[in-house]
């Protein structure tokens, strides 16, 4: 389909470039920027009921997109995680107010280009769309030009991100020569009559690929940057970080791996075992001894990941719902604990473990929503965290892979530990101040919707199942 044939289809986008661009004028014009926010928040509701997962699939722009149920499961994940994030933002003290018009329009960015990364169906269009969003990334991570800590975090999330896109360009590079293709199942399709030698350099520049989603799901031993970054980074940005742009590379995992690999799944599968069993346990044994709590999230969402990375090393269709439910219950309960920290953040000013001391006092509401999000994810029923993990366990036993079982069950054991040393502390610990916490409507609306996800997932799972299976009822699996 030609390009003046795709636009129809590509409405929520252009909803999204569209209010973009009225943002970045607006800007110059209005002086309280919360408007601005406001805005951009409110362009995400056209955009949802713009967006469409027609069947059977539709491959836009000369193929360069897909259109798919997979596309779309995604492109609601984004519209819901940036909505939030701009939400809370709006109550967030570490923006300039003569900067606030950018920082909204900046998030609002990332849903377009969040989208274009997960309906991306070629190499081409793959790293361009990383790229994007890496670059985007970077300047939200800095984007408190004053405070040294966030600047250092930008520096290194550059130059992480920089050796990482050139590894991934060079096997892309090596999957184009070899293959004499860019797109996805045409690289299938050679590996399916390749010889030994194209074999080889198959392998080798699928790995050099990985290295690059490696780096933007933040698995081991790519995870360098992500513990820095996070806790320098805007409070806002580290919650947004820490899901969308990770569900969007799984996403990419999982066309790459199942579209242009399905010959080499023995060796990536193994190769994804290995990597899912030490990212959880270094994320887990590492945040154990962290004492400042967006760190502490930090490597927390390390193992997140590796919980994850466990659906797509079954190599299966259980495995793929694993990784879609998980990374819905993952969005809500992730994003609810770093606003709860940003709310905190907001009144005391610091983030270390012992301002959370007799929380339960100072902000009762505040307290249980941390503590709900903390055991959803630890994995307790009936929170969305224990649905996802019943999915990435049945996976893993389903795939006969005990390695997995036994780490996935010691993993939740440990994460357990440092989670309820935080609920501890806002429930154990006597407080070492009488003074009430305020909850602006904002942050009340933004810790609602988490909760209510968190709940809802939990507690009627069935709705979310039903619509990963027919998210991937034409989702080639082998």
């Amino acid at each position: 389909m030609n390009a003046i044939e795709s636009l129809p289809f590509f409405g929520s986008e252009l909803v999204i470039t569209f209010a973009f661009f009225v943002a970045l004028v607006l800007d110059f014009y209005v002086t309280e920027k919360k408007w601005i926010g406001w805005f951009c928040l409110l362009a995400l509701v056209p955009a949802w009921f713009a967006a469409s997962a027609p069947q059977p699939a539709l491959k836009l722009f000369f193929g360069y997109f897909v259109l798919d149920p997979f596309t779309h499961f995604f492109k609601i994940v984004i519209y819901i995680a940036v909505g939030l994030t701009i939400l809370i933002s709006l109550v967030y003290n570490g923006i300039p107010e003569k900067q606030r018009g950018e920082f909204y329009a900046l998030l609002l960015s990332l849903a377009l280009l969040l989208t274009l990364m997960g309906a991306a169906t070629n190499l081409l269009m793959i790293f361009i769309a990383i790229e994007s969003v890496s670059l985007t990334s970077y300047l939200l991570v800095g984007f408190q030009k004053f405070d040294k800590r966030s600047s250092e975090a930008s520096l290194k999330y550059v130059l992480f991100g920089a050796v990482s896109t050139a590894l991934m360009l060079f096997g892309m590079s090596l999957l184009f020569g070899t293959t004499g293709t860019i797109e996805l199942t045409g690289i299938g399709a050679a590996a399916r009559t390749a010889g030994p030698g194209t074999w080889s350099m198959l392998v080798i520049g699928m790995l050099f690929l990985l290295v690059g989603i490696g780096f933007k799901i933040a698995v081991v031993p790519f995870h360098f940057w992500a513990p820095d970054v996070y806790q320098g980074a805007p409070t806002p940005v580290t919650a947004f970080l820490t899901v969308a742009p990770k569900a969007l590379g799984f996403a990419v995992l999982a066309r790459v791996l199942f579209l242009a690999f399905p010959q080499l799944a023995g060796n990536w599968s193994a190769l994804l075992t290995s990597l899912a069993i030490l990212t959880m346990t270094l994320g887990n044994v590492v945040a154990i001894s962290q004492y400042d709590i967006k760190r502490l999230l930090a490597y927390s969402s390390i193992a997140q990941a590796g919980y994850i990375l466990v659906g797509a090393a079954t190599a299966s269709t259980l495995g793929l719902q694993a990784i879609l439910v998980y990374a819905v219950a993952y969005l809500f309960t992730n994003l609810g604990a770093f606003f709860t920290v940003l709310a905190i953040e907001r009144n005391l000013g610091v983030n270390d473990l012992g301002a959370y001391r007799g929380l339960s006092e100072r902000s009762p509401f505040l307290a249980l929503s941390l503590t709900l999000f903390l055991l959803s994810l630890a994995g307790i029923p009936p929170l969305a965290g224990f649905i996802g993990k019943v999915y990435i366990f049945a996976a893993a036993v389903e795939a006969n892979e005990i390695g997995l079982v036994v780490a996935i069950a010691l993993n939740s054991a440990a994460a357990a530990y440092y989670y309820f040393k935080v609920v501890k502390a806002m429930y154990l610990t006597p407080a070492r101040s009488s003074e009430v916490l305020e909850n602006p409507v904002p942050v009340k609306i933004a810790l609602g919707t988490a909760l209510l996800g968190t709940l809802a997932i939990g507690l009627y799972p069935s709705y979310l199942i039903r619509l990963v299976e027919q998210t991937l009822a034409t989702f080639p699996v082998f």
